[in-house]
């Protein structure tokens, strides 16, 4: 019963493992003092205040995800002093960096304590609406708190779009802006993007793997991974081998001709189909000629002999696209039969 009220709550299977056994911890150490008949009512109680107790906490570290450097457990402790100022001066420099309309939205629900529909009412907006502009405003200070802790200037135009499009988790904005891209041409974004996922707790989109390529070591990997993912398809014994040999190929020319990549394998599924999707993009000087690398015979790299073309015939879909001194992407898909 109550794996039943905790589950119907939560999603992530060892949250709920962990609060149904503190809640049977709980009605244990209460039965002495509770009637029989009514510890499923008390169980039912304690199994969803300790539900909304850690959507609470989880609530309170979204809103100080911006911070990079933790509150000091000992607060007598010489570095707490000066921990707190170098915090103070970050912030306060990220802040200046916001939108007059963000920082002064941010001071008053953050610091003066207004909450939402207060502040909706004095400026003739929703609740809603002003949440929404919180969010954003807290994604936007965690970027410029990257910036600023770790004395920084964005390289491009480029860089503060796309770090605020990802601390927002907005994922319809990466796409426009080819967040993805971004991030293998700037050293500096892939960087930071790095402190904010590992700040937020962030996770890949469920059924996507993402490999960096920039070595012969990440070709065995990829490979590897391919087959991993080919094998959750269902894919038999051959054609995983069919996969894994394409995804080398395409591979192999990231590590032989470009300064880094990356390949995504990510589950596809269309009706009663399903299948896998590769994206392998580097950052490379591009192909001079894409018709002739796919010309049958045409290898670039000493691989399996094979090359694009025998990559492409290999799988049931391929696409390649290349732009000089920007790099390549080449994309492919293979379905179960």
């Amino acid at each position: 019963m109550v794996r039943r009220v905790v589950g119907a709550r939560v999603k992530d299977p060892h949250a709920v493992d962990d609060l149904v056994q503190e809640t049977l911890a709980r009605v244990v150490a209460a039965r002495s003092r509770i009637e029989a008949d009514s510890l499923p009512q008390y169980a039912a109680v304690t199994a969803r205040n300790l539900v909304a107790s850690m959507a609470t906490r989880s609530i309170r570290a979204r809103e100080r995800s911006h911070l990079l450097v933790d509150d000091p457990e000992d607060e007598d402790a010489p570095v707490a002093d000066v921990l707190l100022r170098e915090e103070r001066h970050i912030v306060m420099t990220a802040l200046a960096k916001l939108p007059d309309a963000d920082r002064l939205l941010l001071l008053a629900h953050e610091v003066e304590g207004q909450d939402t529909a207060t502040i909706a009412s004095g400026n003739g907006s929703t609740p809603g609406a002003v949440a929404a502009r919180l969010f954003r405003a807290r994604a936007n200070l965690r970027v410029e708190y990257l910036f600023a802790a770790e004395q920084l200037e964005p390289p491009t135009d480029r860089c503060r779009p796309v770090l605020r499009a990802i601390s927002s988790a907005d994922r319809r904005r990466q796409q426009d802006l080819d967040a993805a891209g971004h991030l293998l041409r700037c050293t500096t974004c892939a960087r930071l993007r790095a402190l904010l996922g590992a700040r937020r707790g962030e996770q890949d989109e469920e059924g996507v793997v993402r490999v960096p390529v920039a070595r012969d070591a990440d070709v065995v990997l990829a490979r590897q991974k391919a087959r991993e993912v080919a094998a959750e398809v269902g894919f038999s014994a051959t054609d995983m081998t069919l996969v894994a040999t394409a995804i080398s190929e395409v591979t192999r020319n990231i590590v032989k001709f470009a300064e880094r990549g990356e390949v995504v394998l990510t589950l596809i599924r269309h009706e009663h189909r399903q299948g896998i999707h590769v994206v392998a993009r580097d950052v490379g000087p591009g192909i001079e000629d894409p018709e002739e690398a796919m010309r049958d015979g045409f290898s670039t790299c000493q691989g399996f002999g094979l090359g694009l073309p025998g990559a492409k015939r290999l799988m049931d879909h391929f696409e390649l696209t290349s732009n000089a001194g920007e790099g390549t992407t080449v994309t492919m898909e293979k379905w179960l039969p």
